[in-house]
C-alpha cells in the first residue's frame, strides 16, 4: 500500500525551518557547552573572513547562543578538541564526531585533486617535512618575497601547499592566533578517540539526508547535494531506503510545485509544540539559513544576494547587508558597520520589504536587539544614516 504523503502550508515550512535551525524556540542555553550543541545539530558553521561587524561564524553562534564569545569557539578547537576546521560547501567548523565524513573529500584531494591551485609537489614536500621538524607553523613562518603589485589571491607557495596538505588531510588547524592559522600534522592534533573508519557510500549519503533534516527541518534532494560532488545519485537511492525504513517522511509544501521535501515525525511532531513570541534576529549572509537562496524565494519569498563582491555601482542595499527575522518572516535588510576604535555601531541603511510596514512591537523589538548587536560588536553607541527620518526618529526615542 502505498504512503501517503503529508501536506503542510508555507507557514508551517517556515516555522519548522525556523525552529530545526534554532532561531525560534531555541534550547541549546548558554556556555561553550550550547556553542559545541549548535555546531554538532547544525552539521557545521561556515567560516568568512570579512569584519566590517563580527566575523560570520561568531556571529551566526551568538544568534543561537545568547551569551557566546569567541572564547567558547577557541576551546572546543585548540583546547577540547571537539570541533574542527575542514571543509563543508565552504571552510567552516564541523563537529570532530563527524570527522570521519571528511574523509572521502580528503581521498579526492590525496589522489590529485588540487585546491584551487596547481600543485608543486617539492613545495608540498617542504612545508610538510618542515612542520614534522619544527612543529606547528603559520603561513608567516615561511619567507615569500611578494610582488608589491599583487593581488590578495595570489597566495605565496607555501601557503598554497599549506592549504593543499590541509584539504588532503595530512594537516590539520591546531589553533589560529588572532584569525590566523596554525598547521599542524594530522596526527599530533586528532586526539585518538575520535573515529577514522572510511565511510561507505550508504553511510556516507544518510548522514547527509538525516544531518540536513536535523538541521533544516525539511530538506529536499537538490539542497541535501548542493556542492558536493558526485552525491546525488547515493542521496537518491537512501532516500528511497529511508524512506521504506520509514526513518524519514515525505511531505509537500502548499504551493510549490514539483518538489518534494524529506523530514521525520519527529520534527513534524514538534510544530504542534511551537510557542511564537516576539523575536528579532539580524542574520550573517553566511548563517546556515541564508546559504539556500531558492528556498528563501519560496518560503519567504525574499529575494536575497550578498552585495559586497559587486562593484558599489551595482548595489541596491548596501556593502554587507543583513537579512531581518522577525518572528516567521524576513522583513527587510539592514547595513551595519561597527568602528571598534570610536565605539560607534552604524546603521548605514535599512530597507523593509514592500509588504511590510513597521509597528510598535517591531520598532520595540528592533531597538533592544540592535543594542545587544552593537555590544556584541565592540560599540556601546549607535549611529543611523538611513534616510527614513520618521523610523529613525521612532528607533532613537527607543534605544536612548
Amino acid at each position: 500500500m502505498k504512503k501517503q504523503t503529508t501536506v503542510i502550508s508555507q507557514e508551517e515550512a517556515r516555522t519548522l525551518f525556523l525552529q530545526s535551525q534554532g532561531l525560534i524556540n531555541p534550547k541549546f542555553g548558554e556556555g561553550k557547552k550550547a556553542t559545541l550543541e549548535v555546531i554538532d545539530h547544525l552539521g557545521y558553521v561556515q567560516i568568512d573572513t570579512i569584519s566590517v561587524i563580527a566575523r560570520a561564524h561568531q556571529h551566526t553562534l551568538w544568534n543561537r547562543v545568547s551569551n557566546y564569545n569567541d572564547n567558547f569557539l577557541n576551546e572546543l578547537l585548540s583546547k577540547d578538541k571537539t570541533v574542527f576546521e575542514y571543509w563543508s560547501h565552504a571552510a567552516a567548523y564541523l563537529p570532530m564526531c563527524d570527522y570521519r565524513f571528511s574523509l572521502p573529500r580528503k581521498k579526492l584531494y590525496s589522489e590529485g585533486k588540487s585546491h584551487w591551485f596547481a600543485q608543486d609537489k617539492k613545495m608540498n614536500k617542504y612545508v610538510l617535512d618542515k612542520i614534522k621538524a619544527e612543529g606547528p607553523l603559520q603561513s608567516k613562518d615561511f619567507e615569500h618575497k611578494r610582488n608589491n603589485l599583487a593581488q590578495w589571491y595570489e597566495w605565496k607557495p607555501a601557503k598554497q601547499a599549506l592549504e593543499q596538505l590541509f584539504m588532503e588531510g595530512k594537516l590539520m588547524i591546531a589553533t589560529r592566533k588572532g584569525f590566523q592559522k596554525v598547521y599542524d600534522l594530522t596526527e599530533r592534533v586528532l586526539p585518538s578517540r575520535v573515529d577514522t573508519s572510511f565511510p561507505n557510500e550508504k553511510d556516507y549519503s544518510a548522514h547527509f539526508i538525516l544531518k540536513a533534516i536535523q538541521a533544516n527541518g525539511l530538506v529536499n534532494e537538490a539542497e541535501i547535494s548542493y556542492l558536493r560532488t558526485g552525491l546525488k545519485m547515493q542521496v537518491n537511492k537512501s532516500i528511497k531506503r529511508l524512506l521504506e525504513e520509514e526513518k524519514i517522511k515525505q511531505v509537500i509544501v502548499d504551493g510549490i510545485a514539483n518538489t518534494s521535501y524529506y523530514t521525520d515525525e519527529k520534527k513534524l511532531k514538534s510544530l504542534k509544540k511551537t510557542v511564537q513570541k516576539e523575536d528579532i534576529h539580524f542574520l550573517s549572509p553566511f548563517d546556515n539559513s541564508m546559504i539556500q537562496r531558492k528556498r528563501l524565494a519560496q518560503f519567504f519569498d525574499y529575494d536575497y544576494q550578498i552585495e559586497c563582491y559587486l562593484p558599489e555601482s551595482k548595489r541596491k542595499f548596501g556593502y554587507y547587508c543583513l537579512p531581518i527575522l522577525y518572528n516567521t518572516s524576513l522583513v527587510g535588510r539592514l547595513d551595519p558597520k561597527a568602528d571598534r576604535a570610536s565605539g560607534i555601531f552604524y546603521i548605514k541603511s535599512i530597507h523593509f520589504e514592500n509588504k511590510f510596514h513597521p509597528d510598535d512591537s517591531f520598532n520595540s523589538a528592533f531597538a533592544n536587539e540592535i543594542k545587544d548587536f552593537a555590544l556584541f560588536n565592540g560599540c556601546d553607541k549607535i549611529k543611523i544614516e538611513t534616510s527614513n527620518v520618521k523610523w529613525k526618529k521612532e528607533i532613537l526615542s527607543l534605544i536612548g
